[in-house]
C-alpha cells in the first residue's frame, strides 16, 4: 500500500507532501556534488541545501557530509537510501493509478546488462520509444546481482540481465540466447591456441560453467575480463584468442584481423527480463518483455 513521505507541517498544521525533497536527496546520492545536483535539477545551490536541510530536520538526522574531500552519506543517510527510493517508487505508481489510461504518464528506471549495453542499448530503447512514445526512460547498465537488489528495493523497474538471483518478489522471463564465438589473431584450431595469449571472458556463471565444459584446459588463463566488447578491445590491442559476441566476432573476422576457431562450438548465454512479482501483470511490462524476446530472438535466427 502506498505509504507517502510526509515532511513539513503547513500554517494549519497538516502535513504536506515534498517529493522533491526526496528527489533531492536521491540525486545527491548519484552525484555527491550540490553544484551537479543543483545543475541536474534545475535550481539553485542553495535551493539543494535548503532542501536537504528540511529532510534533515524532518527525519531528525543527518544524511550527508560535506568537506574538501567532497560530499559523503552518513550512516543515517545509507539507512535512509533504500527507504527514500521505496517511497520515491511508491509516489510513482501512486501517480501512475490515477493518471489518464494508456502509457502516456509512464516513467521507468531500467537496468540492462553490461555486456548487452553497448552491442544492443541504441536497439532497445528506440523500440521502446517507439511503443511508449510519451514515456521516460532512465536506463542504467550494471550487472544482475546489483539490479535484482535494485528491483526489490524498488530503485529500477525492470532489467534485461544474464543470471537471475531467485527471490520470492521477483519475476524473470527468458526472452533468448546470446552466441560467443571464440576467435583468434594466430590459432585456427584448438590445439593451436597458446594458453598465454589466451583472454577468458568471465561473462556470467551460466557461460563459466559452459566454458569449463567445452575448454577447461584455457579456465586458469593469466588474463581475464567481464565484459565483450573490453574483450575484443584486448584482443585488437594485443592480438592473442578469446569469445566475443557473435556480432563482433563476424565484424572483426570480416576486417581480416582474426579468424575462428574452426573446430570450438559458440556458446550460449540465455537473456532475461526482470522485474518486481507485483508488477509482471501490468501492461507496460507485457509489452517491454515482447518487445524485447523478438529482438534477441530475430538477432539469434539472423546468426544461425
Amino acid at each position: 500500500m502506498f505509504n507517502p513521505l510526509l515532511i513539513g507541517q503547513t500554517d494549519q498544521g497538516a502535513a504536506t507532501v515534498q517529493i522533491e525533497l526526496l528527489d533531492t536527496f536521491l540525486d545527491l546520492v548519484e552525484t555527491r556534488s550540490f553544484h551537479r545536483t543543483a545543475e541536474r535539477l534545475g535550481v539553485t545551490q542553495s535551493t539543494v541545501s535548503a532542501r536537504l536541510q528540511t529532510l534533515e530536520a524532518s527525519v531528525g538526522a543527518r544524511l550527508f557530509t560535506r568537506s574538501r574531500a567532497g560530499t559523503d552519506l552518513t550512516t543515517e543517510g545509507l539507512r535512509f537510501e533504500s527507504h527514500a527510493r521505496l517511497m520515491r517508487r511508491d509516489w510513482n505508481e501512486a501517480c501512475r493509478a490515477v493518471a489518464p489510461s494508456g502509457d502516456a504518464a509512464m516513467t521507468m528506471r531500467i537496468g540492462i546488462q553490461n555486456d548487452l549495453a553497448d552491442a544492443y542499448i541504441g536497439d532497445i530503447v528506440r523500440d521502446f520509444r517507439h511503443v511508449f512514445g510519451q514515456s521516460a526512460f532512465y536506463i542504467e547498465p550494471d550487472y544482475s546481482s546489483q539490479m535484482c537488489r535494485d528491483l526489490v528495493s524498488g530503485a529500477q523497474d525492470f532489467a534485461v540481465m544474464f543470471t537471475p538471483q531467485p527471490h520470492p518478489d521477483l519475476h524473470f522471463v527468458t526472452l533468448g540466447e546470446l552466441s560467443y564465438r571464440l576467435i583468434s589473431s594466430d590459432a585456427e584450431t584448438r590445439a593451436q591456441i597458446n594458453p598465454a595469449t589466451y583472454i577468458y571472458g568471465h561473462f556470467s556463471p551460466a557461460f563459466e560453467q559452459a566454458h569449463r565444459e567445452a575448454l577447461p584446459e584455457l579456465v586458469g588463463a593469466p588474463l581475464s575480463v567481464g565484459q565483450s566488447t573490453s574483450l575484443a578491445a584486448l584482443l585488437q590491442s594485443m592480438g592473442g584468442t578469446g569469445f566475443v559476441m557473435a556480432d563482433k566476432a563476424a565484424e572483426l573476422v570480416a576486417l581480416g584481423q582474426f579468424r575462428y576457431v574452426s573446430d570450438v562450438p559458440a556458446l550460449g548465454q540465455p537473456v532475461f527480463a526482470a522485474m518486481h512479482l507485483r508488477t509482471r501483470v501490468a501492461k507496460s511490462r507485457r509489452k517491454m518483455t515482447r518487445i524485447l524476446a523478438r529482438r534477441f530472438t530475430k538477432v539469434e535466427t539472423a546468426r544461425d
